[in-house]
């Protein structure tokens, strides 16, 4: 897997979680960890290094999930893992392991359950390029379980392997 395959992914697990943002920054008004490892994971993105913000971004927005489950807010803790995903897709391993469905569309499945939780409409769903479905097609479905969240993964999974 070459790096601007790399970059389509995250770019594509970033527009995904985006829509969550506002979702979580409206339950936890003043935590900038999940939109500050979203920004990292765009930088790369857009052609810079994978850098260490990357990771501590994604661990930084894994705490801010933590705390918002800890604290009874489900559709926060699932925006905020949206976030993780995102900064994670940076890191999508080449071995064909069914788990790696998760860096590529993670950040899709845990947006749309923020969403359900908040009993807001789903976001859109952002149909993937073609970079990411041939990227997608090296790895076998998405695994079982992970509850409501697994099964958006699965189903999203399902829509561009046709």
């Amino acid at each position: 897997m070459d790096l601007d395959e790399l970059r389509a992914v995250t770019a594509y697990a970033i527009t995904c979680a985006e829509p969550a943002l506002a979702r979580f920054e409206s339950h936890r008004p003043g935590d900038g960890r999940p939109r500050q490892a979203i920004e990292a994971a765009r930088a790369f993105a857009e052609g810079g290094p994978r850098t260490k913000a990357i990771r501590d971004g994604a661990w930084a927005a894994q705490r801010a999930y933590r705390e918002a489950r800890d604290a009874g807010q489900r559709a926060a803790s699932e925006a905020a893992r949206a976030a993780v995903a995102a900064a994670s897709a940076a890191y999508l391993h080449p071995i064909p392991k069914a788990t790696q469905v998760w860096h590529i569309l993670g950040a899709a499945a845990h947006a749309a359950h923020a969403a359900e939780l908040d009993g807001g409409a789903p976001p859109a769903a952002v149909a993937p390029g073609p970079t990411v479905i041939a990227v997608l097609n090296r790895y076998p479905p998405a695994p079982t379980g992970r509850g409501r969240t697994g099964e958006l993964l699965r189903e999203l999974d399902r829509r561009p392997r046709g």
